[in-house]
């Protein structure tokens, strides 16, 4: 189910704390490889986090040495080591961090962080997985009837 038009976020303006945490649920399902992300501003400011841990100063530390060994702000970041894999992505005025356990296909995370990062810069919202099902259909006309003509 996706957010109607009156609920999006206009372009270029900050995603809600909402959007954002739908956005690190979003990512928690499907990366199931995933320890642990959050959507970070540019200034740094966590707006959701999948834990309470300090992702704002991690996430800014892990971005600021990417950003160190290159004339430009990185885009994407990715380092894997025996204890996992950390991964960075930039898009406008945000940013994702995330850190997966060890052999992730660190390809597919960096797609899946870029795409959700576009989704909130562009205001489009993050599907909302979390929202109950639509209603049952009512029932066709004429069914159930064979049961009461048998009865009578």
């Amino acid at each position: 189910m996706s957010r109607t038009e009156a609920e999006r976020v206009e372009p270029g303006a900050s995603p809600s704390a909402a959007d954002a945490e739908l956005a690190v649920a979003r990512m928690g399902e499907m990366s199931p490889d995933l320890r642990g992300c959050a959507v970070l501003t540019g200034g740094g400011e966590v707006l959701a986090a999948s834990d309470a841990g300090d992702w704002a100063k991690a996430g800014a530390g892990f971005l600021a040495a990417a950003d160190a060994a290159g004339d430009e702000p990185a885009k994407h970041v990715h380092v894997a080591t025996e204890d996992g894999e950390a991964f960075a992505v930039r898009e406008g005025d945000l940013a994702m961090v995330a850190v997966t356990e060890r052999f992730t296909l660190s390809s597919l995370v960096l797609f899946d962080m870029r795409t959700i990062l576009r989704d909130l810069v562009a205001g489009k919202g993050i599907p909302d997985r979390r929202a109950p099902t639509p209603p049952p259909r009512p029932a066709a006309e004429g069914e159930g009837d064979g049961e009461a003509r048998g009865a009578a």
